[in-house]
């Protein structure tokens, strides 16, 4: 099954999820039934390994997600909001805002250092905050030929 299959599979499935989701909240008011956590962060490291080529460690690894073709070990983060966290100082980073989509959009391709130095102050859950706006603007000093390349 080709890369270009497996997202529009992953698309139509995250467009279900959203679809289900909008149901609830039609029949329960003042809730809401979002896909987050877990679920939004293991979608994300599915599209970036098809989508970018790499390779994925086992579930719940300690600070890297995957390591890619170049060898580089790479963190990678998704989210639907407006921000992630980071417990710790990976040596590549790659963050993808999953949108309903079924969608995606590369936030942020660098350094891990870099974004780790613009982090917020460690919160109680030992993570450390940071924007995806601030993120954005980081990728800017990023030169293309060093992000890591998509395959698809």
């Amino acid at each position: 099954m080709s890369a270009a299959t497996i997202q529009e599979m992953v698309a139509e499935k995250i467009k279900t999820l959203y679809r289900v989701s909008h149901e609830l909240e039609e029949l329960f008011p003042g809730r809401h039934y979002t896909p987050d956590g877990h679920m939004i962060g293991s979608i994300g490291e599915a599209l970036a390994a098809c989508c970018y080529g790499l390779t994925l460690f086992e579930a719940s690894a300690e600070t890297h997600d995957a390591k890619a073709s170049d060898g580089r070990l790479v963190q990678i983060k998704a989210t639907q909001i407006d921000r992630v966290a980071l417990s710790s100082e990976p040596k590549w980073l790659l963050v993808l805002q999953i949108h309903p989509d079924g969608t995606f959009s590369e936030v942020y391709n660098g350094p891990g250092k870099l974004a780790w130095e613009h982090c917020g102050k460690m919160q109680k859950n030992s993570q450390r905050p940071i924007s995806l706006a601030k993120l954005r603007s980081l990728q800017a000093e990023v030169p293309e030929e060093d992000r890591l390349k998509r395959i698809m």
